[in-house]
């Protein structure tokens, strides 16, 4: 099975996400029920391996935060555009959990991720950038959506199809007060 480690986004702010799905010919747009905030790819695990890796999930503790979405952005491969998506602002418990959820995943007998937590919510993903691109990205780049309570996060299980992913919460993982 192929697993993450990620937030799920509440429907109301999903809602406002949505309405950035527009303006793009060409554009793979990610479903709104698909959308999450990932702390950290696991990648395909044996039924052994998400057993310890769920144990050493449920025994993080951090506190319960409020979080915000400000910017849009995108990421590369090389020389071209590959996805787009809406930041978080700066937060030092976001980054906090990040680090535990990383720790427990280590613990948990997997490699440590080799790249830099960059938080974000990916919008769209791109064969080829589309035409507008840049013009988009200028036209929605004072986006803002939140603050929201962050409560919770969740261990998801990722299925591959033709139409892109679908995921499934296999557990979710409560914060303190």
């Amino acid at each position: 099975m192929r697993l993450f480690v990620g937030i799920a986004i509440p429907e109301d702010i999903c809602e406002r996400l949505a309405g950035l799905r527009s303006g793009l010919a060409g554009t793979r747009w990610v479903d709104v029920e698909a959308m999450h905030l990932t702390l950290r790819f696991i990648g395909t695990v044996d039924e052994p391996s998400a057993a310890d890796l769920d144990d050493e999930l449920s025994r993080i503790e951090a506190s319960v935060f409020d979080l915000s979405f400000s910017g849009i952005g995108s990421f590369a491969s090389g020389t071209r555009l590959r996805q787009l998506w809406v930041g978080t602002e700066k937060s030092s418990p976001l980054h906090h959990l990040q680090s535990k959820v990383e720790s427990a995943v280590v613990r948990a007998g997997f490699g440590s991720e080799g790249r830099k937590f960059k938080p974000h919510v990916t919008l769209a993903r791109f064969k080829s950038a589309p035409r507008g691109v840049g013009a988009y990205m200028e036209a929605h780049n004072s986006f803002a959506a939140g603050p929201f309570a962050i409560s919770t996060f969740t261990l998801f299980r990722s299925h591959l199809n033709r139409d892109g992913a679908q995921y499934e919460a296999l557990a979710e993982y409560p914060l303190g007060a």
